[in-house]
């Protein structure tokens, strides 16, 4: 909220959560429509954890590291994309019922979105320029907004550790887990690059949401996991791997893009 407040919400922000949540929902329906996609990612599970990135708690302070503030719109609004699919449809995908009913519940969807981190940001947004104190409330949320930032990284290596101290062999990968990781850091930020070239998107605002789509596994897809009880160890050996490999991957993406993007 205090990011959306100091930047404003801009035509870019919503082109790239379109981007995001439609790339995701059709990525996740091409999935389990061709067979032999279904077979490397049999489970939905693996397929959100190949595809829900970790854009708040990585991928926001990676673009502020690397990119000028004027692409800020374009990350924040991938991160919001993303979050609004993974907790709208996370939870029906992970739920048993959801195997036997495929229609979901309109008042649990509602209930699902209204309560979601990116839909009450944006509520509180648009509550204050609707009162006329966007101007004021950025200021005073903009200096906690980056103390959030910088300590979210924390929160990254706190779940980590914990994952580390589990019984379960972490680096024990099959091929269905390898395929997941393949396609989360190699697969969607290609397929993202070529969306990019699609629309005809500039350098940075190629690398912005290239970057956010090259992020580790998010949390959410443990947490959510977790509450369901579906397949944790999975979402486990997911997010731990994609996190460690993504030091080298992230930073050569960004090298990547400075050789072949800016110059075509």
């Amino acid at each position: 909220m205090g990011l959306l407040l100091k930047e404003g919400i801009d035509i870019n922000l919503i082109k790239s959560a379109f981007l995001a949540f439609s790339l995701i929902g059709f990525l996740i329906a091409l999935v389990n429509k061709i067979p032999i996609f279904k077979k490397k990612l049999p489970n939905r599970t693996l397929q959100l954890a190949g595809l829900i990135g970790n854009t708040s708690f990585l991928g926001i302070p990676i673009a502020i590291a690397l990119l000028p503030s004027t692409t800020i719109n374009f990350t924040i609004g991938f991160d919001l994309g993303t979050t609004l699919f993974a907790w709208i449809f996370g939870p029906f995908f992970l739920q048993e019922k959801s195997n036997r009913n495929n229609i979901p519940n309109i008042q649990e969807l509602l209930n699902v979105l209204i309560n979601s981190p990116a839909s009450r940001g944006i509520i509180g947004v648009l509550l204050a320029y609707f009162f006329q104190i966007e101007g004021i409330l950025g200021n005073y949320l903009w200096i906690p907004a980056r103390i959030v930032i910088a300590l979210a990284i924390i929160i990254v290596g706190t779940r980590l550790g914990i994952i580390t101290n589990q019984n379960e062999r972490i680096l024990d990968l099959n091929e269905e887990i390898k395929f997941s990781i393949l396609l989360k850091l190699f697969i969607l930020p290609f397929v993202v690059f070529l969306v990019c070239k699609l629309l005809n998107f500039n350098f940075y605002q190629s690398s912005a949401v290239i970057l956010q789509a090259a992020t580790p596994t998010a949390i959410s897809t443990i947490l959510m996991a977790e509450a369901y009880g579906v397949k944790q160890i999975i979402a486990s050996k997911i997010l731990f791997t994609t996190t460690l490999i993504s030091i080298i991957t992230i930073p050569l993406l960004k090298m990547f893009m400075n050789l072949f993007i800016q110059t075509t």
